[in-house]
């Protein structure tokens, strides 16, 4: 609770929270309740300024864009939450070996991270949906991939120097197993970088997702999804060009609320982070009148 209070404190951690706590009830909604149908063409009503019952307005074949935005929630969600498991499993079991193994096994982790990390994301899924097919599975595969790289590339060094820290040869002269050396002081004295990675790794996967369904890599376009709704309304951007908005706003400020909420994470995890402030206000010498 005491995290939770630190991290509220801070600005950037409460636009954090409301961001992500928004995209959460509305993708729960979305799965009981939308204004309109998301699939259902109205022909009514095409490419209708916002109004009501129609508050962010319809695409070109009526769909309404309120209705879109929340169940593409739904997919974000999903794609954000999976992509971060499964870049946290394969960068965590990267550095891990990389810092606890044989000298052999550190020196080729190494050099295996430095081969994949020289691959952009974005071009290793669309080599994937190529091959397979563009699905959401093959977005958070190589999205997960593709970070779980640059995690393991950035907590290897961290895992390393707390290594060599006093408190760890300790735990390992009271018999304390290498696994539980990891899990009671390890993990917990790298947990700020890999928070503050993690979270921008699921703010990329966000991103990377809407890029590649809009380039028709990633989303299939009978599965409601920012991307697709971006690459369907940019075809009337001369004639409607605010439904463009509200996608493309609801990306922007998703990725920003991870990126900022992994950052107030950082600092509300870090001890001396946290206690810089009120031990820099303690020294300060009073004015005598």
């Amino acid at each position: 609770m005491s995290t939770l209070r630190r991290l509220w404190a801070l600005g950037t951690g409460r636009f954090g929270i409301l961001v992500v706590v928004v995209l959460v009830v509305a993708a729960l909604v979305s799965l009981v309740w939308t204004p309109f149908d998301p699939a259902a063409v109205d022909a009514r009503a095409l490419r209708l300024e916002p109004s009501w019952p129609h508050v962010l307005g319809t695409d070109g074949t009526g769909r309404d864009i309120a209705s879109l935005l929340m169940a593409g929630a739904r997919t974000t969600i999903v794609v954000a939450v999976g992509a971060g498991v499964v870049a946290s499993l394969l960068g965590l079991a990267l550095a891990a070996l990389g810092s606890l193994s044989a000298h052999w096994v550190r020196e080729s982790i190494a050099v295996l991270v430095d081969i994949l990390i020289a691959f952009p994301v974005l071009i290793i899924a669309m080599m994937i949906s190529a091959v397979w097919g563009g699905s959401l599975a093959v977005v958070i595969w190589s999205v997960g991939i593709g970070f779980g790289v640059n995690i393991a590339r950035v907590t290897r060094p961290e895992l390393r120097r707390v290594l060599q820290s006093d408190f760890v040869l300790a735990g390992r002269a009271s018999g304390l197993t290498s696994w539980q050396n990891f899990t009671r002081h390890l993990l917990p004295n790298v947990a700020p970088v890999f928070i503050v990675h993690l979270s921008w790794s699921m703010a990329a996967a966000v991103l990377a997702e809407a890029g590649l369904s809009y380039l028709g890599f990633g989303a299939p376009v009978t599965q409601p999804s920012w991307g697709v709704l971006l690459n369907d309304l940019q075809r009337y951007i001369a004639v409607h060009p605010l439904t463009v908005v509200w996608p493309g706003l609801a990306i922007t400020l998703t990725v920003l609320g991870f990126n900022l909420l992994g950052d107030a994470l950082r600092e509300a995890t870090d001890p001396t982070l946290a206690d810089r402030a009120p031990s820099a206000r303690t020294n300060v010498p009073g004015v005598v009148a």
